[in-house]
């Protein structure tokens, strides 16, 4: 059976460092990744941007890329999107044999021992971690985490093929250095983000006056962005 592909984030808002992620993950375990936006992220602030406005900027972004689509199942449940929750709400779906990979970054990988019942996740999902640049996994995990993967770690898609769950793979695509904290600050401070996300999210982010960005003159809209009007 193909492997069910899942990005989960915020995406407040996706940026072209989300879509190399997703593009990566795609390509390496030749199946469809469905990106899922997060209704209330239980492990930070509140997101700068709706729910609605968040998954509509998805849309625009995956809009032609073959291989994506935008999953809607936390927004369209109560309450808060804990990945467990979600995972063995898919698991329902999709039955117990069929691999699930949870595509993330190094960032959030790292940061799974403050999740709800991390340690479940390992018996729901396979794990693809994309690295950040410069700055292995290898001497930073937390010891519970350290432990909590051991003997788990694999070189090849095959062995999340050959499994429903429990491995962790390291992604061949480092993360790209683009940041959606930094595209909000620098909205907010009138710099240069735009051409950090799909020039289609960049119009539908000031056509909405999102995160402070001010509307642009019609004159100066941004080329290829008609399509979207949403």
């Amino acid at each position: 059976m193909d492997p069910w592909l899942i990005y989960g984030g915020t995406f407040d808002p996706v940026h072209l460092g989300h879509l190399a992620i997703a593009r990566s993950g795609r390509d390496a375990l030749g199946a469809t990744v469905r990106l899922m936006p997060a209704a209330d992220p239980p492990h930070r602030a509140p997101p700068g941007a709706s729910a609605l406005h968040r998954a509509r900027m998805l849309d625009i972004a995956v809009d032609g890329e073959p291989g994506m689509e935008v999953d809607r199942r936390e927004l369209e449940r109560d309450g808060r999107s804990w990945s467990v929750d979600t995972l063995r709400g898919l698991r329902g779906q999709l039955g117990g044999q069929r691999p699930v990979v949870l595509l993330l970054g190094a960032d959030s990988f790292l940061g799974l021992p403050g999740w709800k019942e991390w340690q479940a996740l390992f018996g729901l999902a396979h794990f693809m971690v994309a690295e950040r640049p410069g700055a292995g996994l290898d001497g930073a995990l937390p010891e519970a985490l350290r432990a909590a993967s051991a003997g788990r770690w694999v070189d090849s898609v095959e062995a999340l093929r050959a499994s429903p769950a429990g491995r962790v793979l390291r992604l061949d695509q480092p993360l790209h250095p683009h940041s959606a904290s930094a595209i909000r600050r620098a909205i907010v401070q009138g710099g240069h983000w735009e051409a950090q996300v799909p020039p289609g999210v960049a119009a539908y982010i000031r056509r909405h006056r999102l995160y402070g960005a001010e509307a642009e003159p019609a004159s100066r809209a941004t080329p290829g962005a008609s399509s979207q009007q949403v």
